[in-house]
């Protein structure tokens, strides 16, 4: 017997290989180690055949990696959509999809809020129509336009629900997530234990334990990051794509993959629905419901009848400082009611521009050209696209000038003045450099927020979406314009996305 095997290589042919009369169990679907030169590499075995018209000595498997099928014929198909799409090999695309224990996205700290909620019982008008119309729906690609806080994800997990009942498979996508025993045991609670969540904390024996569950059909609701696109379902039903703007679903790596389009392969190819939802929809997908490629549901009222916050937009031209003075006053006033302020700034560091005052040199990353933001703490330069540090400079490299100066607002130095114009208040920051020093601190910085204990937190981005603060009645955004500068094509829609999301 041979097989024919893809390698996790560039090279896009199948390998012809002899299978051993010791190998008894090999099966289209398993992963085996095979001789490729004076290397031994991982295939995948894709096909078997009984003859092979090749008329020279070929090479045998050394073995079977696998003691059962760990893909399916569908992720086969989807893997050579794959390279027509992308531009990798088959080969790549497998070994993408098959677990590893790799990291699942850049960004898995918190949940969505939504998620986690108990079943709701009394729905809103326009979750009605939304699950009346999803409820007539066999196939096809719909779009929840919602306004946060308008139950978009009570429609899903509902949607879902009903799909499960009929037997078949969901696949649920959310840009970051990080489940506690808590949540986990509410979720696994509404979908009677038959839950395979998939985050980077899994170890990978975890995540091939999943895996085969997955394939076995024994788990109903798959919720993940956007790989887990890619679950082996053997009776797929549903397609669920929670905050699709949000660009954690584009993979950086090869292949450079998109999670909504491999959800649109896939609802495709299995003929079932595919629901997107955001408040805030990508152009892409706009443009896909202004041609009418996808249906929208509008769901622009908020649950409750809760009203819109009140905006106010303050010139800082004059005030040349990170908190203005009407800021400063709002603070005051929130914290005198005993309430909680969320501040956000999308900067991270002291300072975001280090430079020469003699001839003007900007110093930027030797590898992006991206000026180098001041980070105080670490008295070094870092760059926030590709990570590269440097030590504080003491003179220009390009005039070698001792005459340099820092300018512009980052996270440590809006808190460094928080602390200064409330000193009687608490005040903690939560940004990606907290993050990855200790992330238990993380969810200690949340709870004490969320409890009151901290009366002001300062964040980047991951404190923008998708977490619920009670006490919360003030929030700031401090240079609300600066990313409409990042070097960026996408910088103005981004830019949007988040103000409306925070």
């Amino acid at each position: 017997m041979f097989a024919q095997v893809l390698l996790a290589t560039p090279l896009h042919d199948a390998f012809t290989y002899l299978v051993p009369e010791t190998i008894t169990n090999l099966e289209v679907g398993m992963r085996v180690m095979v001789p490729f030169g004076s290397r031994k590499l991982t295939g995948f075995v894709i096909e078997l055949k009984d003859e092979c018209k090749l008329d020279f000595k070929i090479k045998p498997i050394a073995r079977v990696i696998d003691k059962q099928v760990v893909f399916t014929q569908e992720l086969i198909d989807l893997a050579f959509s794959m390279e027509k799409l992308y531009l990798c090999s088959p080969g790549q695309a497998l070994s993408m999809m098959v677990p590893s224990g790799k990291k699942e996205t850049e960004s898995s700290l918190f949940e969505t809020e939504d998620l986690i909620s108990s079943r709701i019982t009394c729905l809103s008008d326009d979750q009605e129509y939304a699950l009346q119309i999803l409820s007539k729906a066999t196939e096809g690609l719909f779009y929840l336009y919602g306004v946060t806080g308008s139950g978009k994800s009570e429609v899903y997990l509902q949607t879902a629900e009903r799909v499960i009942k009929e037997g078949k498979q969901v696949i649920y996508l959310v840009p970051e997530i990080t489940l506690t025993h808590q949540i986990y045991g509410e979720v696994m609670q509404r979908f009677d234990n038959k839950v395979a969540i998939l985050h980077s904390a899994l170890t990978p024996s975890q995540r091939l334990k999943y895996w085969h569950q997955i394939l076995s059909g024994e788990v109903k609701l798959i919720i993940g990051a956007r790989s887990a696109i890619f679950a082996p379902c053997c009776n797929l039903g549903l397609i669920i794509l929670d905050e699709e703007h949000e660009t954690s679903y584009k993979s950086g790596n090869t292949p450079r993959y998109h999670a909504r389009q491999i959800a649109q392969l896939r609802a495709t190819s299995n003929k079932i629905p595919f629901i997107m939802g955001s408040a805030t929809p990508s152009l892409e997908a706009w443009y896909m419901m202004k041609k009418g490629m996808v249906r929208r549901i509008n769901m622009l009222k908020r649950v409750g009848k809760g009203a819109f916050p009140k905006v106010q937009i303050v010139n800082l031209l004059k005030e040349g400082k990170g908190i203005s003075s009407q800021l400063e006053r709002e603070i005051s006033l929130s914290l005198a009611r005993k309430r909680t302020v969320l501040l956000f700034l999308n900067r991270r560091g002291y300072n975001y521009a280090y430079t020469c005052n003699s001839c003007g040199e900007v110093i930027t990353c030797p590898h992006c050209s991206v000026p180098l933001t001041y980070h105080k703490t670490q008295r070094k330069l870092v760059c926030h696209y590709c990570g590269y540090t440097t030590p504080l400079l003491t003179f220009c490299p390009e005039c070698h000038s001792t005459d340099l100066a820092v300018s512009g607002f980052g996270t440590e130095k809006v808190e460094e003045e928080i602390v200064k114009l409330f000193p009687n208040a608490t005040v903690a920051r939560l940004d990606t450099d907290v993050a990855s020093a200790d992330k238990a601190k993380v969810q200690q910085i949340l709870e004490e927020f969320k409890s009151g204990k901290i009366n002001i937190l300062l964040g980047t981005q991951m404190v923008a979406k998708g977490l619920n603060f009670p006490l919360v009645d003030l929030v700031g955004v401090v240079l609300a314009d600066s990313s409409l500068n990042l070097p960026d094509f996408r910088a103005s829609e981004r830019t949007f996305s988040l103000l409306e999301q925070v």
